[in-house]
């Protein structure tokens, strides 16, 4: 008998969509799994759905939150969970058929200190735009070869619906654990920290429904700032190096945001712009330089707040003739 898989759910007004989540996970190819969602005080007929579903499927479990929002309702759904192994679902999307299959062969195949992932596929009623279509390929091409990590200040890489751990990591990495958002892309952090080794995958796992009213498009709890505040917070605690100097490069907002940060933090740096119109300015007390100033230092280490994709080819390029992306440069944007 294959251990039993736990599936963390927070539900919150998703009636709309609850059924088709609920009818990918009942007929997934493998029994041996429960479902602990938790009702995150909704107000539509996503409840009355879900125990609708539990009284057919005793592998169903139902819960209400008894704090508010997704952290705390995670947090309860591990509570309440016995599996020996761990994922989480979000209840607007859909699994492939052998999606708890997959991943659960691959994670006991390696054993403990592993992370499975999947590949992942936007769908919507109204067409995925270019930005989530790059975002997809992009997460898609890290899975896989396992290179998640990588690229890690650049966006969350590791999508928070489709992992799977065992419960020991997860309790080690302090799951849901504080209240801090955007909670997918601290727990990516701490799976890093703890030193979680991703396991490749080339199969669409994951099919990520995006609509207007969905969460991440409309909750402050996922601001673009949010995500600046704890790229900076991880990489000072990661990443960053006392002993070698530290170039931020681009001046664009993001950028000045970085330098903003590391002004108040009394960090020194150096600052690097492409832009013939910023260089030999001084903003925030320091002056803007050249690409050509790099020739000047030695040993530094990257922190690349350039957002055009063309410039980030061009920047990886040259950094990559003197050290390695994830571990001497790092890209924010």
């Amino acid at each position: 008998m294959s251990p039993l898989l736990s599936i963390l759910m927070p539900v919150k007004n998703t009636a709309q969509y609850l059924p088709a989540c609920l009818d990918s996970i009942v007929t997934q190819s493998i029994p041996n799994w429960e479902l602990i969602a938790i009702n995150d005080h909704s107000t539509d007929s996503s409840k009355n759905i879900l125990l609708n579903y539990a009284q057919h499927d005793q592998r169903i479990k139902v819960f209400d939150n008894t704090e508010t929002g997704i952290i705390a309702a995670l947090r309860l759904a591990f509570q309440k969970s016995n599996g020996r192994l761990i994922t989480r679902m979000d209840s607007d999307d859909q699994m492939s058929p052998d999606k708890l299959a997959t991943m659960q062969q691959a994670l006991m195949a390696k054993g403990r200190q592993h992370i499975a992932v999947g590949q992942v596929q936007y769908f919507s009623e109204l067409g995925i735009g270019d930005g989530y279509r790059r975002y997809e390929n992009w997460l898609n091409g890290l899975t896989s070869k396992g290179t998640n990590y990588q690229e890690r200040y650049k966006e969350c890489a590791i999508p928070s619906p489709c992992w799977m751990v065992h419960r020991e990591d997860l309790a080690a990495c302090d799951a849901f654990r504080p209240d801090r958002y955007p909670e997918d892309y601290d727990l990516f952090f701490r799976f890093y920290q703890y030193g979680l080794t991703v396991i490749p995958s080339n199969k669409v796992l994951h099919y990520w429904r995006d609509y207007p009213e969905r969460t991440s498009r409309n909750d402050p709890n996922y601001a673009d700032n949010r995500f600046l505040s704890m790229k900076m917070e991880y990489f000072l605690q990661l990443d960053y190096q006392k002993d070698r100097p530290l170039v931020l490069w681009g001046a664009g907002k993001k950028g000045k945001w970085i330098a903003q940060s590391l002004t108040e933090k009394n960090i020194q740096f150096y600052w690097i712009c492409n832009n013939s119109n910023k260089i030999g300015h001084n903003i925030y007390g320091h002056i803007l330089k050249g690409e050509k100033y790099l020739d000047q230092l030695t040993q530094a280490h990257y922190i690349v707040a350039v957002a055009n994709e063309e410039a980030q080819a061009d920047i990886a390029k040259r950094l990559a003739k003197s050290g390695k992306l994830g571990s001497d440069f790092f890209f924010f944007c």
